[in-house]
Order: C-alpha cells, then sequence, then structure tokens
C-alpha cells in the first residue's frame, strides 16, 4: 500500500503515520525554513505547528475503507469489494457457485423491475385494468387461481434451474444438440455456464 505523509502549517493535533517509510512534503511555499517535524517552533512562535496527516491508499476500493481484502477476493470478480467476513469463499467451488447464484438474483430483479414497468405503464396508459404491483398479489385473476399458477411457476422455473444447475456442473453440456427441445440448444453453445 502506498502512504503518503502531507505536512502543513496548522493548530491540529498530531496524526501518527502507519508506516516509517511515509514521504513528507511540505504545503506552504512562503514558509521555506518549515520543517515536517511535529512539534517545532516556527519564525519563533509555539502556535504555528507542523501538522502530520497520514494518507493511506489502497490497491483497490473496499467496503470498509482500510481494511485488507481476504486473499481469495483479489478483485477480478465483478463487485468485488473484499466483503465476505464469514469466510464463505474461502472454497474455489463455492465461491464459483456463488457467483453463480449473485448472477441470477440480478437477472431475477432485472426481470422483476421490467415487469413492474411494463404492468404500470399497460395501468397508467388505460390499456388494461391492472392492480398497483405491489397489491398484485391479492388480486383475482381470470387466467387461473394462484395455486394453478403456483405449480406452473414450479414445473417452469425447475425446469430453466435444473438446465442451470446441469451446465454448471458440466460446462457447455446444454449447448450440445438434444440437450434442449425445439433446437434451442444452439442458442447457447459457446456460452459461459449458467
Amino acid at each position: 500500500m502506498a502512504i503518503i505523509t502531507l505536512t502543513c502549517n496548522s493548530k491540529v493535533s498530531l496524526f501518527q503515520p502507519f508506516s516509517s517509510n511515509a514521504a513528507s512534503f511540505g504545503t506552504s511555499s512562503s514558509h521555506s525554513r518549515v520543517r515536517s517535524v511535529a512539534g517545532a517552533s516556527f519564525n519563533g512562535r509555539p502556535e504555528d505547528r507542523a501538522t502530520r496527516a497520514v494518507v493511506r491508499a489502497q490497491q483497490r476500493p473496499t467496503w470498509l475503507p482500510g481494511l485488507d481484502p481476504p486473499p481469495y477476493l483479489d478483485g477480478t470478480l465483478a463487485g468485488d469489494f473484499g466483503f465476505d467476513p464469514l469466510g464463505l469463499g474461502e472454497d474455489p467451488e463455492s465461491l464459483r457457485w456463488y457467483v453463480q447464484a449473485e448472477l441470477v438474483h440480478a437477472r431475477f430483479a432485472m426481470a422483476g423491475v421490467a415487469g413492474i414497468l411494463f404492468t404500470d405503464l399497460l395501468r397508467v396508459t388505460g390499456i388494461r385494468d391492472l392492480p398497483v404491483w405491489y397489491e398484485a398479489g391479492a388480486a383475482k385473476y381470470e387466467i387461473a387461481n394462484a395455486q394453478t399458477l403456483f405449480i406452473i411457476q414450479l414445473i417452469l422455473m425447475g425446469y430453466a434451474e435444473t438446465k442451470r444447475y446441469m451446465d454448471y456442473v458440466s460446462p457447455g453440456s446444454q449447448g450440445q444438440e438434444g440437450s434442449f427441445f425445439f433446437g434451442m440448444e444452439a442458442a447457447l453453445e459457446g456460452l459461459e455456464p449458467g
């Protein structure tokens, strides 16, 4: 880590440096005889004291400034700010799975926002008489009851999640011919797992 020490004339108390090999820079050009020694009297006045402030620059941003990230979180992952206080990502295989799980969470969140905006657009323009998105779960629908919709969602999402997990375990397996129906596997060929 790079450590920079700044010295200026001030009546503020002294900050201790983090390292003894810090560089010192004078910030006042009018006091050419000012030395970067804390507590020294300048121009004969004891109220003019040098203050040493230390700035500690890290190699990359972390979730808590000044905290070193764990070695297995090296900043190569998207959104990696070194936050893993429980050490859940120490195992590389678990960390790989967490990355895939976070991608799925982000995709669900984006789909949810798109659904909210689309249904609100239909409601506000008067195209459809739909409830506000946060009251939609209590509404009765003509298509089917809540239990039927839940079962359909379990089947469809179960299928999609099973295929995603199979591709995670054996990368590229879902891009092979015959892994999907209607030739959908051609769209998955050459993509990353998940």
